[in-house]
This record gives C-alpha cells, structure tokens and sequence, in this order.
C-alpha cells in the first residue's frame, strides 16, 4: 500500500481536491482533526481543541484509519488528508509539548515508513473562511501554514507543491504525481 499525504494550511482546499481525487476513483482518508471537532462539538463543547486530550485523539483516529486499511479493500494507493506530522503542527501552533501518543506515533510511521514521498503541499488560495470546526483568521493561517513546512521538513519529508488554482488542474497534478511515482 502507497499512502500519500494531502498537507497544508486550513482553508487551503484540501478537503475539495480529496473529495475530487474520490470521485475519480482513488482511495481517499478524511482529515481526523475535523472528524473529531464535530464529533465533539455534536455532543457540546464547542472548542474541543482546547482540551488536552484533543491531540491525542487527533493521533488516535488518524493511526486507527491508516491501519484498517484501504476502505475499498482493493486499492494499492491512498490519499490522506492529514497526517502525523500535520498534527504535530497543530501542536506546535496551539503551543503545546508533543504528547508521548504523538510522539510514538511519528516515531512508528517514521520507522514503518507508513506514508511515501511525496507529500503534497497543498498552498493557500489567498483567504481563509471561518467554519465551525475552522476558527482561524488568514493571517493565522499563513503561520500555520509555514508550521507545517517545517515540520515536514523537520521529518524530513520532501514536499511538492500544489499552487492555488482551479480544483481539477490542483487534482490532475496530484494524481498525475500519484501515477508516475506508484510505480
């Protein structure tokens, strides 16, 4: 299994070119972040980020989706939106320690190789529209956005990037990457 990561700043269009690359066909893994903000928020708390725990069971979905494998059961490729090194990002952006869960994760899919080069960098359109699960002005996603660069250089990950532009010219460059490093 080939697993590609989707990266970036919020608001940068991931989720849209994911869904896109799902239409055409390919294995694609949601964002485990915001999975977890609505799971959360639809029970009453209405900024989860805020508790300690959230990082963790960032972690914990995102290793649970990875391992149980592809949801088509056939596909040899898979596109993440998110990983790892994504939430250790948010760690760093929200200012916090790296848990020992984070930290044994990174280390775990450092070690197992879990996702393969290249990491797709998808870069921002320019503004950044607040959502329930997105509480982040465009001047704090640019921070973000270059928190995340460095972690994924940190792990040493190269990193292609996926400039602004329509939807299905930033998914043809993605799975035209995907078909030629697949191989």
């Amino acid at each position: 299994m080939k697993r590609y990561v989707l990266t970036g700043t919020p608001g940068a269009g991931k989720t849209t070119i994911l869904r896109t690359l799902g239409e055409q066909g390919l294995d694609v893994v949601e964002e485990a972040a915001t999975a977890v903000i609505a799971r959360e928020q639809a029970r009453g708390d209405a900024e989860p980020w805020t508790r300690e725990a959230f990082i963790d069971e960032v972690v914990d979905l995102q290793r649970r989706r990875q391992v149980r494998g592809p949801a088509s059961g056939s596909g040899t490729v898979q596109i993440y939106d998110r990983s790892p090194i994504c939430t250790h990002a948010l760690s760093v952006y929200l200012g916090r320690p790296v848990s020992d869960a984070l930290a044994a994760e990174i280390e775990r899919i450092t070690r197992e190789r879990v996702y393969v080069q290249p990491v797709f960098f998808v870069r921002t359109l320019g503004f950044c529209e607040p959502t329930a699960a997105r509480r982040i002005s465009f001047e704090e996603s640019l921070v973000f956005e270059r928190i995340h660069e460095q972690s994924y250089r940190r792990f040493g990950y190269e990193l292609v990037d996926v400039p602004a532009g329509p939807v299905a010219v930033r998914a043809a460059l993605i799975s035209d990457t995907v078909a030629q490093t697949a191989k």
